[in-house]
């Protein structure tokens, strides 16, 4: 880093060349570096954006000495181990959902960074997402009174995306509804019950060692009486996408809407019956970033990628996650979420697999995870 400038390398390029024009034009960040394995399809997205570093191997990557930071979009099976080899390497690391998909990998990648000293985050989208922010404001100012109670979903039909999703369990990429339970109240996990439900057709079950069809999840935070409710399904079950979140506050409640394109819903209390339920457009939250990305908020470069056919444009989130981890390496302090809120975050699913293997049973969060 020089003069409150970061240099990042993107590795990966699919869903992650949406990030080069917000790295672009960030005013503390130089869009130093690009990796993807394909070398033809490295050359076209790094002639398109005119990017000169290019590299095929992720190694060549990190024995660059002027890459501060690496952005991580690679498959899901790549994050832990390339989280873990960036930081060994002196890099900070920004990673996508989710952190890993085993207790273990979330636990090394979390003291990779205690012993470094390094920086990571989990680039959630949802907590980034003008939803989110929303009612994350509409909580700090007071205006929905005690939170009650909180819920979200995130049905999706994966049959048509890459072959590796037939081998994911569900609650192993739960972080798009664990992120906003959590996050709302800056939350721990401290324990789950979950119940698995009906059943996925046999090849299905054969890669994913998965037999439930929708995964159902409740989860109690750490000292708190509140506790929320997450499911999630990957084939086999009939809805709409939704990555869901409702709040349920003594003053006011949000629901979000049911189908994709409606308004959501504001409830509330001690008004007339048929006063209670507004439809509300939600406002975008632009005007926390710098000016330089503010348009990114409204904008896709790849609007036919299916992440955000499907994800409605992760809600604006991705200049948000950008600027947060940006700042707080020129400030030098924690993003959020940091490593051990990911991996808290991250192993709830885990855990909740666990759960529906085992009938429901009560499945308490790793320490390490509460520090």
């Amino acid at each position: 880093m020089s003069q409150g400038t970061v240099n990042v390398a993107i590795v990966g390029l699919g869903f992650g060349a949406e990030f080069i024009p917000i790295y672009q034009k960030h005013p503390n960040a130089n869009m130093y570096a690009i990796s993807r394995r394909n070398e033809a399809e490295l050359a076209k997205v790094g002639d398109h954006f005119g990017i000169d570093k290019r590299y095929t191997k992720y190694e060549d990557v990190l024995a660059d000495p002027d890459v501060d930071f690496v952005h991580i979009n690679s498959p899901i099976p790549d994050h832990a181990w390339m989280s873990l080899e960036a930081l060994k390497a002196g890099k900070h690391v920004m990673c996508t959902v989710p952190m890993a998909t085993t207790i273990e990998d979330c636990e090394k990648i979390c003291q990779a960074v205690q012993d470094t000293g390094l920086k990571y985050m989990m680039a959630e989208t949802v907590v980034y997402s003008r939803e989110f922010l929303f009612i994350k404001d509409l909580y700090e100012k007071g205006e929905l009174g005690k939170i009650q109670y909180m819920q979200a979903s995130h049905p999706q039909d994966m049959d048509g995306w890459p072959e590796y999703w037939e081998r994911m369990i569900p609650m192993h990429y739960a972080t798009h509804v664990v992120s906003p339970v959590l996050g709302l109240m800056d939350s721990r996990a401290e324990y789950v019950s979950c119940l698995g439900s009906g059943t996925v057709r046999d090849d299905i079950h054969q890669k994913s060692g998965n037999p439930f069809a929708v995964e159902s999840c409740h989860i109690k935070l750490a000292d708190s009486d509140v506790a929320a409710h997450i499911w999630r399904f990957l084939y086999d079950t009939a809805r709409q996408y939704r990555e869901s979140f409702d709040v349920y506050g003594t003053k006011k409640s949000f629901e979000w809407a049911l189908i994709e394109g409606e308004p959501h819903v504001l409830h509330t209390a001690k008004k007339p019956e048929n006063e209670i339920a507004e439809r509300i457009e939600v406002p975008d939250f632009a005007h926390l970033l710098p000016e330089e990305i503010r348009e990114f908020t409204q904008t896709i470069q790849d609007a036919e990628h299916l992440s955000f056919i499907q994800g409605a444009g992760h809600g604006g989130s991705h200049p948000h996650l950008v600027n947060e981890f940006v700042s707080s390496l020129v400030e030098d302090r924690d993003p959020w979420p940091n490593a051990v809120q990911s991996a808290n975050w991250t192993c709830v699913g885990i855990c909740a697999h666990e759960s529906a293997e085992k009938g429901g049973e009560i499945v308490r969060l790793p320490e390490f995870t509460l520090k």
